[in-house]
């Protein structure tokens, strides 16, 4: 299967940490929040939320946001879910400059647990140029297939 994203650094640390705070057995959740001054002399604002249920799924989520003096602004964010039926993934990013002019990008990958069949999905904005969307389904073997 081809691999089109990964995960931020935030949501991977988010998931390390949900590993070693809980056992398979166990359920639980962790989530941790920090906001503080950044370089452009702006804030930056920071999130970590990791949960596992007892049956041994798992979800992570992490972001970052910051706003500057400048008008400008951005976010990063990360999420990956897994249990019985299948996974999950998703990153993106969302940006404004000083004057106004917006990117965003997106890309998720879904997998059944049942079938091993995925689906891979991209989607961006520019405001010079509008919005973009694909998404390609694969087989277990990793051979282009028919999305439904």
């Amino acid at each position: 299967m081809k691999r089109v994203l990964s995960l931020s650094t935030s949501a991977a640390l988010a998931g390390v940490l949900l590993a070693a705070a809980f056992t398979a057995t166990q359920a639980g959740a962790a989530s941790r929040h920090v906001v503080r001054p950044n370089a452009a002399g702006g804030t930056t604002a920071t999130n970590m939320r990791a949960l596992r249920g007892p049956g041994g799924g798992y979800a992570a989520r992490a972001g970052t946001t910051s706003v500057n003096p400048d008008g400008s602004a951005s976010h990063r964010s990360g999420f990956a879910a897994a249990g019985t039926r299948g996974s999950a993934e998703s990153s993106g990013s969302a940006s404004r400059d000083a004057s106004g002019n917006v990117t965003q990008s997106r890309s998720t990958t879904a997998t059944s647990a049942a079938t091993g069949n995925s689906v891979q999905s991209s989607t961006s904005y520019n405001s010079a140029t509008g919005l973009t969307h694909s998404a390609t389904c694969y087989s277990a073997a990793g051979a282009v297939i028919s999305c439904r």
